[in-house]
């Protein structure tokens, strides 16, 4: 009889070396996030060189995606998340002492290939240590965490900026990677998984990248796209709340605290979301945020005071929280033992790529219609999704 692998597990075990680098890298990002625009004005960007220049972040998490699963797979989770924290420290010292905007803009690029890869080592770790029952309250803890200092970053960063000036920000996100890169040198590696013999008794068959998004494919062309989907209605909510509260003549204090606010909702959710994962599975919160999700784009439209439009922020807050760790856990479920690190970069793509076509599908309808109109495409789009997500996935997961 085998033992179970959860009797040997103890939350401790990922306490401070997995949740706590997320916690540090999540604050020094959340505090330069919103200054990087400013960094590219201040040596002399136009807006939108300025936007171009911030979305060289998300451009680098894509492009790292594929690598960073072949680069765990080869060096392993722990090594991967120090290095990547390591790395991180480099692009951000380079922002900081950055002369151009081509520089700000390479530093923000290689910010965004370490994210990558800590993002995906972090995630392949998770998987591998912990047991099954409990895998989702995991993830979504992890996801609450990252939230947590998300919103905790802007709020040192603005301190930073008042006290000294926006490039010591750079300075203070180095150090959070660099204090992270320490508390991850404290996990242990994790054992090699065995080789996947091949037929015949010939040499073991070498694992890469695209054989193993091969094998996969169809779990990648099917949840794969509902998670897409539910990705690009999240980070359309982010980008579409602050749109439409200025359309509507809201002032931005306002809405940046209708922004905190939203946040705050979102942060308080994540553990019950893995909790109902865990104990109902994984459709039971996924069908259920996405279907909130949809309802406050469709509202959206039609709120046109602060109060209003907070109300429904708060909602699709609560569809965002509840739903903390859904893709995290959903791609644990999906990866193979042969090849996890592999398969989560093609995972993490699907969801990356969600991340950035759904800002900018508001963009392109925006052009040509209203942003009225945008907003209740997208809350179609998320209802349409989250039928896709009830009909792919798995009712019984692995063991």
């Amino acid at each position: 009889m085998h033992p179970d692998p959860s009797d040997s597990f103890s939350w401790r075990q990922v306490a401070v070396p997995v949740y706590g680098p997320t916690l540090l890298v999540s604050i020094g990002a959340g505090a330069i996030l919103p200054l990087v625009a400013l960094s590219a004005r201040d040596l002399g960007a136009s807006v939108g060189i300025a936007a171009l220049v911030v979305a060289m972040l998300g451009i680098g998490q894509l492009i790292g995606d594929l690598p960073a699963g072949a680069l765990a797979a080869r060096i392993g989770e722990r090594r991967a998340l120090i290095i990547a924290c390591l790395v991180d420290v480099v692009a951000l010292v380079g922002a900081f002492l950055a002369p151009t905007v081509l520089a700000l803009s390479a530093a923000v690029f290689v910010a965004g290939l370490a994210n990558a890869v800590f993002s995906l080592a972090r995630q392949a770790y998770l998987t591998a240590v912990v047991p099954m029952r409990i895998r989702a309250r995991a993830m979504s803890t992890l996801g609450g965490i990252f939230r947590i200092g998300s919103f905790i970053g802007p709020f040192v960063g603005a301190i930073i900026v008042l006290r000294i000036d926006i490039a010591s920000a750079y300075v203070f996100a180095a150090v959070m990677s660099l204090a992270a890169a320490g508390l991850a040198a404290l996990l242990p590696d994790l054992p090699t998984p065995p080789e996947r013999p091949s037929p015949g008794g010939a040499a073991p068959e070498r694992i890469t990248v695209f054989s193993v998004l091969a094998q996969h494919r169809r779990v990648l062309l099917t949840l794969g796209t509902g998670v897409l989907v539910l990705s690009a209605a999240r980070a359309t909510r982010q980008a579409i709340v602050p749109l439409w509260a200025e359309a509507q003549g809201i002032d931005a204090a306002t809405t940046s605290v209708i922004f905190g606010i939203s946040a705050g909702v979102d942060m308080l959710l994540f553990f019950p979301g893995g909790l109902i994962m865990d104990r109902y599975g994984r459709a039971a919160v996924a069908i259920p945020a996405m279907i909130t999700l949809g309802v406050g784009f469709v509202l959206l439209p039609l709120t046109h005071t602060a109060l209003t439009v907070g109300l429904v922020a708060c909602l699709m807050g609560l569809g965002n929280g509840i739903s903390s760790g859904v893709v995290l856990t959903l791609g644990a479920d999906a990866a193979p033992v042969q090849g996890r690190a592999q398969f989560l970069g093609g995972w993490r793509l699907c969801a990356d790529l969600g991340n950035a076509l759904g800002p900018l599908a508001i963009g392109g309808i925006t052009a040509i219609a209203t942003l009225g109109l945008a907003t209740l495409v997208m809350g179609v789009v998320t209802w349409l999704g989250s039928g896709w997500l009830a009909r792919f996935i798995p009712v019984r997961l692995r063991e």
